[in-house]
């Protein structure tokens, strides 16, 4: 609350009141004077209507300027206006105060009870009326409560990509407010971040429907934060003890040293695993090498930790006794199917959890490649293992980055991909090929289409022509052509296959 005077050069006085969150606004003409108020973001203005003759000009300027202008009557008036404000003020800060000391005493309530982040969203939500939640660093979703349902309502919003995940890199730290059809005010929200010493572990974010978040509801979470900070560092140095010892016992299953299958069976079911059903084994594999990577030892270990977290918690959603552990730059999954599932439907299932983990590729994660094998029971599990690893790398051969393969779909490329030295490979095609190996040309591109899909469909002109939108002669003129490059492959069936196979090997990356 500022005290200004009512014109230009005069001593403070009590004549005029301005309601404010800025500093010294000054004083002049009435349009110069509300003008200011506006601008520093004045809640009204009151001045005593007996010490100014100009009183219409200062209600014109109040109405320019949208200023809320209260009219005393005199100056007794004046200052009963002016006491029932400054009453208002102490009520509000009191009301503040309470605000504070209740989040305190919840607060400490959480830390002595060793709540988890799940007791401290359920109580953040209770607290403002709406939904709290907690996110890793890229937005993954590790708890959330809401009130009344409105959790549901705030998972809809365009803050949330389609796996669920937030959106960080579109969320400033903050109050952030705005209005979605239908939604009104469900997307009011405040982000802090929760800090633990250098370490960044994420955000705690709250939406509020009921009523504007201010700058104090953003310190209180603040303090939360804290809260969240410790939940967070338990819950790792818990978590890390408890993946040493499953990582360690699927790694020997994988292995064939866990045991006979009972024993095995038995052991996973201690760690809460279930692995006495038919299962695919999935392995999962960041596609930057982390063996000749640029990045600090710390940096690649917290990328590997954040890897891991995110198909853990994908993973359980789903079903928690589903077995998942990190190695090296690897998750492996044991995934139960269904009995006498085909392929694809198991390959869906692997998708939905592979693009929970990716969660559309923001957040600054690393892309992955995903290798499955064919179903299996305990006792195949080592077999399976290879199978899947031999997907995973080769698919990212196949496919490029991200790849996502069945060890079914590898074909050829599985005996490829066997051949120890890529030089043979490569030496391979340029015999096959000759000048068709080479992009140099930027007709070669296109004669080894036109030749694949001859291929493909068992020498069928028509047919080729067909898929190629060419017409007959002109593909005609095509196969001539490759003829006198290749030789006589439209009438030698052993070139043609030494040409199919110098053709995938061409597509295999990294050869």
């Amino acid at each position: 609350m500022h005290i200004a005077p009512p014109s230009s050069g005069a001593d403070l006085h009590e004549h005029l009141v301005c309601l404010t969150g800025g500093g010294d606004l000054g004083c002049g003409r009435p349009e110069e004077v509300t003008a200011r108020l506006a601008a520093a973001g004045a809640a009204a203005l009151a001045l005593d209507a007996t010490a100014y003759s100009a009183v219409d000009e200062w209600i014109r300027a109040a109405r320019r300027t949208a200023i809320p202008l209260l009219i005393a009557a005199d100056a007794e008036a004046l200052e009963t206006l002016r006491s029932e404000v400054l009453d208002a003020v102490l009520d509000h800060q009191a009301a503040l105060l309470q605000r504070e000391d209740e989040v305190h005493r919840f607060l400490v309530r959480i830390v002595l009870a060793g709540g988890s982040l799940r007791d401290l969203c359920e109580s953040l939500a209770g607290f403002f009326d709406g939904a709290a939640m907690v996110t890793t660093t890229d937005g993954r979703v590790l708890a959330s409560a809401g009130v009344d349902g409105q959790l549901d309502g705030v998972m809809a919003l365009d803050c949330f990509d389609r796996t669920g995940r937030l959106i960080v890199e579109d969320e400033p730290v903050g109050v952030r407010a705005g209005h979605l059809a239908g939604r009104a005010g469900q997307d009011r929200r405040a982000l802090v971040r929760i800090v633990a010493g250098s370490s960044d572990h994420g955000l705690l974010a709250v939406f509020c429907p009921a009523h504007a978040l201010t700058e104090t509801d953003v310190h209180m979470l603040e303090r939360a934060a804290a809260v969240a900070a410790l939940a967070i560092t338990k819950e790792h140095a818990v978590a890390a003890v408890e993946s040493k010892y499953r990582a360690e016992f699927l790694r020997d299953a994988l292995a064939e040293r866990a045991g006979s299958p009972a024993e095995a069976i038995a052991h996973a079911a201690s760690l809460g695993w279930d692995i006495d059903r038919p299962m695919v084994v999935v392995v999962a594999e960041t596609d930057e090498d982390d063996a000749v990577t640029a990045r600090a030892p710390q940096e690649v270990r917290a990328l590997q930790e954040r890897f891991v977290r995110a198909w853990v918690q994908a993973v359980r959603t789903r079903d928690a006794s589903i077995p998942v552990a990190g190695f090296s730059q690897e998750v492996i999954t044991l995934l139960p199917v269904p009995d006498g599932a085909d392929s694809a439907s198991v390959m869906r299932m692997v998708g939905d959890i592979a693009r929970v983990v990716r969660g559309d590729g923001g957040g600054g994660r690393r892309t992955f490649s995903t290798g499955v094998s064919r179903a299996t029971d305990v006792l195949g599990l080592a077999a399976a293992y290879s199978e899947a690893l031999r997907a995973v790398s080769v698919g990212r051969q196949m496919h490029g980055e991200s790849a996502l393969t069945h060890v079914d779909a590898l074909g050829i490329y599985r005996l490829l991909a066997l051949v120890p030295d890529s030089a043979d490979l490569r030496q391979f095609v340029e015999d096959a090929l000759g000048d068709l190996a080479h992009d140099g040309s930027p007709d070669n591109a296109d004669l080894r289409r036109t030749l694949s899909v001859l291929i493909d469909t068992n020498m069928n002109v028509a047919e080729t022509a067909r898929l190629m939108f060419f017409h007959y002669n002109t593909l005609r003129y095509r196969i001539a052509k490759l003829e006198k490059l290749l030789g006589p492959f439209t009438s030698d069936p052993q070139l043609r296959l030494t040409l199919a196979l110098a053709l995938r090997i061409h597509e295999m990356r990294g050869i």
